[in-house]
């Protein structure tokens, strides 16, 4: 009888585990929102649903009813490498003034090339107006490399935005008097905070409010903390997640955890005081893109979490946190296409925009 009952409750358990793991692979699901998009760089949600979404060829698509409008307004869009249409997210106060903020590459300027830029405007419905540059960081670069970009609001409505080292990483990174390797912080304006941390600096870029970034294309406030958080591409290896500090210096590329494309070495070292350690990286590079943290209890299993996009691996990481750590990674909607942006909706839903996909729902079966 001894037997019968450990057999039982082997047979028991093993049942159970299996059970346990087809739920864990099978549970996650999706069902496309907006179809037909090709590279739906950023969206946002308006406060009646409908969805502002950026196309990085130089489209600005409002999806309402159903249908997809395209708003006219835009500024000219410059199409370089991985510069075009980039992220887009609306002031806090939008029911009151119809403000959003886009950042796109822009030629203006008396150099070739192009470079990152911030732009605010009124939403009318369909079309901008009242369009301001807040910011365009210079000089121009040909390179069609690392243009970020992410914006997010703070709790004061500074408005703190990406952009990347432009394939210059021996220059600009580690220099405030230069553009580029940054996150910025201005008023919604587009002054400069009078608490910037190098406004009293000589020659600085005084809207600099972090450096020694590569190319970070995913930046969210965590709404459990109020802090800032992004994450970058390293080269072959060395993707991060950062927690972002005023006047802190990142690193880039005096110390990173990955290599050059071509496997030789760029650094020697990982660590140097003055120099911020990430909270997280992945080596091999996931190349991620898009972010989002988890305060809906349309997914309590998940609540507190933080999702990150791979564009190279097509895949959403399901990431765990735990004292400001990542302690546990699951992959989610493997394969699924190329992860750009995440977002978590007013309804409380996730929502990710997937290169030649669309817009999707995640859901849980």
């Amino acid at each position: 009888m001894k037997h019968i009952a450990l057999i039982f409750v082997f047979i028991l358990s093993y049942s159970c585990e299996t059970n346990s793991q087809n739920n864990s692979q099978n549970k996650v699901d999706y069902e496309v929102v907006v179809p037909g998009l090709n590279i739906p760089w950023g969206f946002t949600f308006l406060p009646d649903n409908s969805i502002l979404i950026t196309e990085k060829e130089g489209e600005l698509i409002h999806f309402i009813n159903g249908q997809k409008k395209i708003i006219s307004g835009l500024p000219e869009v410059t199409l370089r490498g991985q510069g075009g249409l980039m992220d887009i997210e609306l002031h806090p106060n939008f029911k009151e003034n119809n403000l959003i903020y886009f950042t796109y590459a822009s030629s203006d300027g008396a150099e070739s090339g192009a470079n990152t830029t911030l732009m605010s405007a009124e939403f009318t419905g369909d079309k901008l107006t009242n369009k301001k540059v807040l910011y365009k960081a210079e000089p121009n670069s040909k390179k069609g490399e690392h243009f970020g970009s992410r914006i997010v609001f703070d709790k004061e409505n500074h408005v703190y935005f990406s952009v990347g080292d432009r394939g210059n990483r021996d220059e600009n990174p580690q220099d405030i008097t230069r553009d580029c390797g940054k996150i910025y912080r201005l008023n919604d304006d587009g002054t400069i905070p009078n608490d910037n941390p190098f406004v009293n600096e000589p020659n600085a870029k005084k809207a600099i409010f972090s450096y020694g970034h590569r190319n970070p294309q995913g930046m969210k406030m965590n709404p459990f903390t109020n802090e800032i958080w992004a994450h970058e591409h390293g080269p072959k290896g060395g993707d991060e997640i950062n927690i972002i500090q005023k006047g802190k210096n990142y690193g880039w590329p005096v110390i990173s955890y990955g290599v050059n494309y071509s496997g030789t070495k760029f650094t020697e070292i990982t660590e140097k005081e003055g120099m911020e350690q990430p909270l997280h990286y992945w080596t091999p590079s996931i190349a991620p893109s898009g972010m989002a943290f988890v305060n809906s209890d349309t997914y309590p299993n998940w609540k507190g979490n933080l999702l990150v996009g791979s564009l190279k691996f097509q895949y959403i990481s399901n990431c765990t946190l735990k004292n400001g750590k990542v302690i546990k990674e699951e992959k989610i909607l493997e394969n699924i296409g190329r992860v750009r942006s995440i977002e978590q909706g007013n309804d409380g839903y996730l929502y990710a925009g997937i290169e030649g996909l669309g817009i999707i729902k995640i859901i849980i079966k």
